[in-house]
């Protein structure tokens, strides 16, 4: 029993002669380690509101609501509940839509509004029974990422047309009126309806 207690005096010693390893921060410049996880800051260019990090968020810090009338998706960011585990940039699909920062990292208030940030992505709604698809961004990323692969598949003749700029000045869209019809599979419909409309016709 003597030798665990003979170490824990030569700790001791050795504590109270060294200088304390904790910074002098706030009254110095902290400088955080390598590959330090800090706020996670968003790039609205490269973030294409896809839900992926808002499905991953260990404490739900990122929420999203959907405006179908207003055609907006609403991005809710509140770094009081963050933990700063970085699933959000590891799982975001673009790879730049959110980096954690390794300076940002005092975000202490005692307002809490003031940590919570707010992001809107227009919405694809279907023509047809008007669920919501996803946001414009995010198609279009998914275009860019298959290449001629994307045009295999119908979905929407509007992405095919803000690329090659068709029928510029014009609307493509057909009005849904009398029932799904073949040539309304050219118009923004979610896959249900896209699947009616192909097993019908084709």
């Amino acid at each position: 029993m003597k030798y665990p207690k003979l170490r824990e005096l030569k700790e001791a010693v050795i504590s109270l002669v060294t200088p304390a390893y904790t910074t002098k921060y706030p009254f110095k410049e902290h400088i955080p380690f390598e590959k330090f996880r800090g706020k996670p800051v968003v790039d609205n260019e490269n973030c294409v509101g896809c839900e992926t990090c808002a499905n991953v968020c260990p404490p739900q810090a990122i929420t999203f609501t959907d405006d179908p009338e207003k055609r907006i998706r609403t991005i809710v960011r509140d770094y009081g509940k963050c933990i700063f585990c970085g699933q959000c940039e590891e799982h975001c699909i673009t790879g730049k839509g959110v980096v954690l920062s390794d300076l940002i990292f005092d975000m202490a208030t005692l307002d809490r509004t003031q940590v919570v940030e707010y992001q809107e992505k227009e919405l694809l709604i279907c023509s047809n029974c008007g669920a919501v698809i996803t946001t414009r961004e995010h198609l279009q990323f998914l275009h860019r990422k298959l290449g001629p692969k994307a045009f295999s598949s119908i979905l929407n003749l509007n992405m095919l047309n803000e690329k090659l700029k068709l029928s510029e000045g014009q609307d493509v869209e057909i009005e849904v009126r009398d029932g799904l019809k073949r040539k309304d599979m050219f118009n923004i419909l979610c896959p249900n309806c896209l699947r009616l409309v192909l097993v019908k016709y084709l």
